[in-house]
């Protein structure tokens, strides 16, 4: 498993008219390197997992290594348009890739723990770009490190699954995947600390069981057909009394989370998923009401972008939205 820099650059379209005020995302990154590192508090930060394992051993389709790659391609061309007046010197700093080997997930997620934990300090928000959803172990492991175990995190999970299957045993501990990370996080922090909401499970593609487990931990959660656009208010509220409970905000969105037709590309498309828009705006709430926790909204994440399953990359374009909104709302 090594740390890797994206293999090639940025890129995207540069208008001449009026340059200064067409500008698209591939304008405003940096690569971060020892010598050349971001200010902190100022910009934003990105951090790719290439890795797919999790997805292989939950008997998923792989091919969400090649999501980050996917979704800079289409991040790069998209127009930016800062969110306030404040951020005309913002960048976008990209610490890399974190590339995960053989069957070695375990040492992936913390290598991926060390980047985030070394990266978030730097930067205002941090997105990680996954791989599969066993991205958020590493992810989550990152900024506990940061935060420190006395830190409440709240996670805030768009997902059609629960995530919150027992790891297989193995020789010396249990063995995780992409249907493992809150499970994993529990055990991490303990049933006191353990602040999980999800939104967009889908009762077809879960157990008895994981809605058991879930009642049992309490767990907050709607389901799919509970998010609909005449919920959005009492969303709002949930959200909100959530996030008054906790110290820190994590948002990580599994692109399943949306409807088949809006995301193709993932390892198990949903037959009914979240519009967009109403992810969307669950999206701006949760920045909304990070403003109220002690050190906000640090950390966010997009997992299960598969390419080899997005035709037309719709999937990309579509993550590439969600990734613009997140890394575009920051505390002014």
């Amino acid at each position: 498993m090594t740390t890797i820099l994206p293999q090639r650059p940025w890129q995207g379209r540069s208008d001449q008219d009026n340059p200064e005020r067409a500008q698209r995302w591939h304008h405003r990154v940096d690569v971060a390197e020892n010598n050349n590192q971001p200010t902190p508090a100022t910009h934003t930060g990105l951090i790719g997992f290439c890795c797919d394992i999790g997805v292989k051993r939950n008997l998923g389709r792989p091919g969400a290594a090649a999501g980050p790659e996917a979704l800079r391609k289409q991040l790069g061309n998209m127009a930016w348009h800062p969110a306030d007046q404040n951020a005309a010197h913002r960048r976008l700093w990209d610490f890399g890739n974190v590339q995960a080997e053989g069957d070695e997930l375990e040492a992936a997620q913390q290598q991926l723990a060390i980047q985030v934990e070394q990266a978030l300090p730097q930067v205002s928000r941090l997105l990680v770009i996954g791989g599969g959803h066993e991205t958020a172990y590493g992810s989550f492991c990152g900024l506990y490190r940061a935060l420190g175990a006395e830190s409440r995190i709240g996670i805030i999970n768009l997902d059609a699954h629960f995530d919150l299957r027992k790891p297989d045993a193995g020789p010396d501990t249990g063995v995780g995947s992409s249907g493992t990370p809150f499970f994993q996080i529990r055990e991490l922090v303990g049933e006191k600390n353990f602040a999980y909401f999800c939104l967009g499970v889908a009762r077809e593609s879960n157990t008895a069981t994981l809605f058991d487990r879930a009642e049992a931990w309490g767990v907050k959660y709607r389901t799919d057909d509970q998010m609909g656009e005449g919920a959005l208010e009492q969303i709002r509220r949930e959200i909100d009394d959530f996030s008054r409970t906790v110290d820190v905000l994590y948002l990580t969105i599994d692109m399943d989370v949306l409807p088949h037709y809006q995301a193709p590309g993932v390892s198990a498309p949903a037959s009914r998923g979240v519009s967009l828009n109403v992810i969307e705006q669950v999206i701006q709430q949760v920045i909304t009401s990070a403003g109220q926790c002690r050190h906000g909204l640090p950390l966010v994440e997009i997992t299960e972008l598969n390419p080899a399953c997005d035709l037309q990359g719709v999937t990309a374009r579509t993550a590439a939205v969600l990734a613009n909104r997140m890394l575009t709302e920051l505390p002014v």
